[in-house]
């Protein structure tokens, strides 16, 4: 084989190597009746839409999406039309349209919102066969009972939770119970409860996309069949939320080859594991580079920044040291953003990074304040919650707040563990210097 040939096939070899680590073969439960979805895919092809996969029941992830025949990246693994995709064009038509577009502020999502609520019990509606495939509950964070919001304490997941479900109750409290009681006729005060308030904010939180239409207008769409698909961190479709002009088709083409019984998944967004558990339900399998765990600092901006190019912000984020590739003097697998910022507190500038004595005393104290903080919060998350027997037991949510909490476990674990390690990293130079004096 000659240079020519290797420059030519090895790419195709290590791209190849990707896909063989990064391929999960779907574990199907048989057991499970897919009728509901069977239905939805009929309906779907008769209304155009064109798909090479197949709704399947996949073990611990729901319901989800295979290949019915190997695909190539580059292929379309699905092409939905733009005549049943759900957007705001429905309301315009609705009978709530010339209330809804009268009231200040009201976004376009909002009225989605209040007219899939009711939308969801219209017989005769065109989505109807869609709205029976959706579940009766979504199992998002927003709907953690006590027991796991309790399960959640030293996290920041718990106030992120908690935020965000106070301001999905004032927007209700300030919207719906005004409309029900002015316009009962169209807003049935049975069909717009607190609780189907929150089911319809859950639909539209993990089931909803952003889609760029040829008008040049990005929409919040419910995409039918489309919301089957799982995410992962290794997505076979990343590149999708365009309405193909020519064919007035969404179009879901592939990044990376998908074989024939593999789950297909898509890219839901580059989000935290936090993110995806209160809005999705989920956290996803493998390493998530956007856990982060965020510092705050009350310290003021460094006196000199000209031979500092270090961030002024006062909030640094720190991911699990495992992803870090360098875990050497003066980095530790620990962000350089972060560090640079400390060292800048003590005057340090990236020009005068040498291993000198003085140099090596205050990477010490930086080191000793990291691992003390990270200590703290280690304590903060106290120790694990539930021996395995009782993990199988617990209600979903449960198990869910304490898979979040072993995560934290591990990053802050992982900190603490790095801080050690550089520490002996800096006593070791500390050393030659003492044997020199």
């Amino acid at each position: 084989m000659n240079v020519h040939q290797w420059n030519i096939v090895a790419p195709e070899m290590r791209f190849e190597e990707f896909v063989d680590k990064n391929r999960e073969e779907a574990r199907i439960d048989k057991s499970y009746i897919c009728d509901k979805e069977k239905r939805v895919a009929e309906w779907g092809e008769i209304n155009g839409i064109k798909s090479k996969l197949e709704i399947v029941y996949v073990e611990g992830a729901g319901r989800g999406a295979i290949a019915t025949k190997d695909l190539k990246a580059g292929d379309v693994a699905m092409e939905i039309p733009v005549s049943i995709i759900i957007s705001e064009e429905l309301v315009h038509q609705s009978d709530m349209y010339h209330i809804l577009g009268k009231l200040d502020g009201i976004s376009s999502e909002t009225m989605l919102l209040l007219w899939s609520m009711k939308e969801r019990h219209n017989s005769n509606s065109k989505f109807k066969v869609y709205f029976d495939t959706l579940p009766k509950e979504f199992n998002t964070g927003l709907s953690f009972g006590v027991a796991a919001i309790m399960a959640l304490d030293g996290t920041l997941l718990l106030e992120e939770i908690m935020q965000a479900k106070e301001h999905l109750r004032i927007q209700y409290d300030e919207l719906v119970p005004a409309l029900c009681n002015k316009y009962p006729d169209v807003f049935p005060p049975e069909l717009y409860t607190w609780e189907q308030f929150l089911w319809a904010c859950e639909l539209w939180y993990s089931n909803s996309m952003k889609v760029m239409f040829p008008d040049g207008k990005l929409r919040t769409c419910l995409i039918p069949f489309a919301g089957f698909l799982n995410h992962s961190l290794h997505p076979h479709i990343i590149h999708y939320g365009k309405v193909d002009s020519m064919t007035n088709t969404l179009k879901f083409p592939l990044s990376r080859p998908c074989l024939i019984g593999e789950q297909c998944c898509l890219s839901y967004g580059n989000f935290s594991s936090s993110h995806l558990i209160t809005f999705y339900g989920f956290l996803p399998q493998g390493d998530n580079p956007y856990d982060v765990i965020p510092l705050d600092f009350d310290a003021g901006e460094p006196d000199s920044m000209e031979d500092c190019p270090v961030s002024s912000q006062t909030t640094h984020m720190v991911r699990g040291t495992w992803l870090s590739k360098n875990h050497n003097i003066f980095h530790y697998g620990l962000p350089s953003p972060l560090l640079n910022f400390l060292r800048s507190a003590q005057g340090l500038t990236l020009h005068n990074m040498t291993i000198t004595r003085s140099n090596l005393e205050i990477e010490m104290q930086i080191l000793e304040d990291l691992q003390s903080t990270f200590n703290n919060m280690m304590e903060n998350l106290g120790d694990a919650d539930l021996v395995d027997s009782d993990r199988e037991t617990a209600a979903w949510d449960v198990k869910l707040a304490i898979e979040f909490k072993d995560l934290q476990r591990r990053i802050v674990s992982s900190i603490v563990t790095s801080c050690d390690a550089g520490i002996k990293l800096v006593q070791h130079e500390l050393s030659k210097w003492t044997a020199e004096e």
